[in-house]
């Protein structure tokens, strides 16, 4: 048995032993996949909602504010209760949270089929961003605990499903949903019970190992590193949440719209174009947490952010075969931080899980509802090329990661702290 040690740099004062002990576990691939297989589902299902934006302003007589206003429902209602569900599942554990939340997310496809006006598809989308609101910071917790100290690893396997369903929901938007209508979105209701099926099986399995949550050591000896330290990190990487997620939303809300305002493209070949960039976002998520294990938290987020500026820049000025290719770069290098940038914030604050991925995830989810609204109107008011060539600039506010501490990945050291004995029922 060992267990996992995080150090600060040199330049840092060393939490004091134990502070920051773990004990290391074999990595659990098989929860691993099937979190993330459900993360795939769930966000396949939110995607539809972007995906099908045409048919709905065309269906329901939208103006781009408006468009951007179903964003910001969606968004806000999902990060304005994702670190209140962190606060209560870090004092209080909920195993079966996440099944719970997903009938929530149920609901809101089905009436979303069938929404008769404006009103009634905005109270559709809050329900499916309230199931994500209790999906996320529970599943990067469980995500936490399955990786046996390799947390990088674990949160780009636990994202890389969300990244690959939200490639996904365009594809099955185009092909079934714009060429059969709206109602065919009550069909993908059927994803969201395959999801309860296998997050009841996740929900068992976080139930036998509750007491790997919260390690009673960092209970015991309190916060790893000093309030101000940490309060200024958590300023540092939120600015930059909000740099890339607030980018993302010029990209995956109104991408479409720019390639046929600007190349003159069809509706399904920007959806194409749209799955291209979604799936670039997915592999630079699967490259960032373990390159973020091997060579420092830090370096991937400062080249991640401040790296993607020389392409964010020349996008706006380029014909539509460059306009691809610059945006699978982009969204590689850009996807890479986030990972990065979760367990950064994970190992600040780590008798914090819930919190801090409640609040990140909601942070990153409400930058995106805000920056979809404010860009929506800018585009109504302006134009959406103008838009592109304002956000081009936001990539430039990675030189805020100079400011964060040197904190090595984890290593490992022998154990000093036995773990609970488990029955032969709760084996692994």
């Amino acid at each position: 048995m060992h267990e996992i040690v995080s150090h600060p740099s040199p330049a840092l004062a060393e939490p004091a032993a134990g502070q920051l002990l773990q004990p290391k576990r074999a990595t659990r691939y098989d929860v691993l996949g099937a979190i993330s297989f459900s993360h795939l589902l769930n966000d396949m299902m939110q995607s539809l909602i972007v995906a099908i934006y045409p048919l709905l302003k065309g269906d329901f007589h939208l103006s781009f504010l408006q468009v951007g206003l179903i964003t910001l429902t969606f968004q806000l209602t999902a990060s304005l209760l994702q670190p209140v569900v962190g606060v209560i599942t870090d004092k209080r554990p909920m195993p079966y949270s996440l099944p719970v939340g997903m009938c929530f997310t149920l609901s809101g496809l089905v009436l979303l089929a069938v929404a008769p006006n404006f009103s009634i598809l905005l109270i559709a989308v809050a329900l499916i961003g309230s199931g994500s609101s209790v999906f996320h910071p529970e599943s990067s917790r469980v995500a936490r605990m399955a990786s046996g100290g390799r947390f990088g690893l674990a949160q780009s396997v636990f994202q890389i499903g969300g990244n690959f369903g939200a490639s996904l929901g365009p594809l099955l938007a185009a092909w079934v949903v714009l060429r059969h209508g709206r109602g065919e979105v009550a069909w993908f209701a059927l994803a969201a019970l395959l999801a309860i099926v296998v997050l009841i099986q996740v929900g068992g399995w976080y139930k036998r190992h509750i007491t790997e949550r919260v390690p009673h050591r960092i209970r015991a000896a309190g916060p790893p590193y000093p309030r101000k330290l940490v309060a200024r990190t958590l300023a540092v990487l939120m600015v930059l949440i909000f740099s890339k997620f607030f980018y993302l939303a010029s990209i995956s809300s109104y991408y479409e719209f720019y390639l046929m305002h600007h190349f003159g493209t069809s509706v399904r070949d920007a959806q194409y174009h749209l799955f291209v960039f979604l799936a670039a976002v997915a592999a630079g998520t699967l490259i960032g947490g373990p390159l973020g294990d091997r060579i420092g938290r830090k370096a991937v987020i400062w080249v991640s952010i401040l790296g993607v500026a020389p392409f964010t820049l020349l996008l706006p000025h380029v014909d539509l075969l460059w306009t691809g290719v610059l945006s699978v770069v982009i969204g590689v290098i850009l996807a890479s931080a986030f990972p990065a940038i979760i367990v950064y914030a994970q190992d600040m604050m780590p008798h914090r899980i819930g919190v801090v991925s409640g609040l990140f995830y909601g942070l990153a989810f409400g930058m995106g509802g805000i920056g979809a609204a404010v860009l929506g109107a800018l585009a109504d008011k302006f134009s959406i090329v103008f838009v592109y060539q304002v956000c081009a600039f936001l990539p430039l506010l990675g030189i805020m990661a100079v400011f964060l501490p040197n904190i090595r990945p984890p290593i490992f050291r022998p154990a000093t702290v036995p773990m609970p004995a488990q029955s032969p029922a709760h084996a692994d």
